[in-house]
């Protein structure tokens, strides 16, 4: 008679069952990691890859909910709202537009890579926006308006 055993060796892979809070520290984690890749990509170049490859949603949600909410807290009272869903619409369509022109010419990334990539990329605007809001207070001039929005642009 034959005796042995086929079952896997236990191997604690899982995360079903850790705590909420660690999940959501690890995800911020990587959400950072990433954020730091699109501030300064020059770093390491087998890095940014291996990060690109790894795609995830929710730093391009949290990038476009901040830059929305940011927008619209300096938009006025009464057109709040719809700069709020104008951005956030734009911003995921364009990506999904982008990505698919991508898909349809031929490119070897993936939907979910691609969307994700997008989503990091608009992350300087994040911050020219958040400069903006703060230099509003300071010193309201369209001229370094332009400035900030031009840089977060360009980077």
């Amino acid at each position: 008679a034959l005796d042995g055993s086929i079952a896997l060796p236990e191997v604690d892979t899982t995360t079903l069952d850790e705590p909420v809070t660690e999940t959501i520290l690890r995800d911020l984690k990587k959400v950072a990691e990433k954020l730091k890749v699109v501030l300064l990509p020059r770093s390491n170049q087998q890095n940014v890859l291996k990060q690109l490859r790894d795609w995830d949603l929710w730093g391009p949600l949290l990038v476009c909910l901040t830059l929305s909410t940011l927008l619209s807290v300096a938009a006025p009272s009464s057109q709040g709202t719809l700069v709020f869903s104008s951005v956030f619409v734009v911003v995921s369509l364009g990506a999904a537009v982008v990505t698919l022109n991508a898909q349809l010419l031929g490119g070897t990334i993936s939907f979910f890579q691609s969307v994700c990539v997008l989503g990091y990329c608009v992350f300087p605007l994040n911050m020219a926006a958040v400069a903006v809001l703060i230099m509003s207070h300071i010193w309201n001039s369209v001229f370094i308006r332009i400035i900030f929005v031009v840089i977060g642009f360009v980077w």
